[in-house]
């Protein structure tokens, strides 16, 4: 049983009485998707997935993520998909925010709750399935895998964080901590996603300023978060992309804990394919 809450956006329409101003932010740096932007309005279909929709959070697009996809996706009682990935170079994880998921991967078959992780590989032969009767929430992050000579593909993983000890930062007396489900040093493996967790008055205390894109979903809790030259008030459910070398920084609010789903990319060198080459 999932000893965490994670926030998963239910749809629904605004009224015609509502404001117009938002929190949704779209810069060259940096994105704020705000919970209260997914409504049913903005909701997608995929091929061959039945009694399904799903958020679009994050593609790649010029000028925004590059390096990979994000979906929330919501599978209504009875649906799911015996063919959900149709590009054979794509990995991905899947985490469970809502409900109960039959996935069968590579012949196996597990029944993922809240709080549940699954890396699926390229090219591997999985499914999804709602056997119960309320709608299941989860995230699918999907990337092209990088493959390199002489490193195996990553081998399926099925986790939950509750089975996890979360790895807590130095001199911080356990403020901060991030929940990692693979090695940081397995190479075969070019992201990650894990989970942070801030507790009320912790902060990252300084400008980090990377090579690796994020997207951060918040999956509890508040903070001010600092993106670019901007502060921004975040909340459960709100998503975040930062682009490679985007300064950030954050202060968690409370009473809860500041806890967010984090995508990154990983162990790779740099592509040299931006720009011609010079003639000879």
């Amino acid at each position: 049983m999932s000893r965490n809450t994670y926030y998963a956006p239910h749809g629904g329409h605004p009224s015609q009485s509502q404001l117009l101003t938002g929190r949704a932010v779209f810069t060259e740096a940096y994105a704020v998707i705000p919970k209260g932007v997914m409504q049913d309005i903005v909701t997608s279909a995929l091929p061959f997935w039945d009694k399904t929709r799903c958020w679009i959070i994050a593609r790649p697009l010029s000028g925004f993520a590059e390096t990979f996809s994000q979906y929330i996706m919501e599978v209504a009682p009875g649906g799911g998909s015996t063919r959900p990935e149709l590009d054979a170079d794509a990995e991905g994880v899947l985490f469970i925010v809502e409900g109960e998921l039959q996935l069968t991967l590579a012949g196996q078959t597990h029944v993922m709750r809240p709080g549940g992780y699954a890396f699926i590989p390229p090219a591997a032969e999985w499914s999804v399935l709602n056997t119960t009767d309320a709608a299941i929430r989860f995230h699918w992050v999907r990337k092209s895998y990088e493959a390199v000579a002489g490193i195996e593909v990553p081998t399926p993983l099925v986790l939950n964080e509750n089975d996890i000890k979360p790895s807590v930062m130095p001199d911080t007396d356990g403020r901060w901590a991030t929940t990692r489900f693979v090695d940081p040093a397995d190479m075969r493996h070019d992201m990650h996603v894990t989970i942070v967790t801030l507790q009320p008055g912790a902060v990252i205390p300084f400008a980090e300023t990377h090579v690796m894109e994020h997207g951060l979903y918040v999956l509890e809790g508040k903070a001010v978060y600092r993106l670019n030259q901007d502060w921004v008030e975040v909340e459960a459910g709100d998503f975040m992309w930062l682009r490679a070398f985007c300064p950030q920084a954050c202060y968690a609010g409370g009473p809860e804990p500041f806890r967010y789903l984090l995508y990154k990319d990983v162990n790779r060198h740099m592509k040299l394919t931006l720009h011609s080459k010079p003639r000879s």
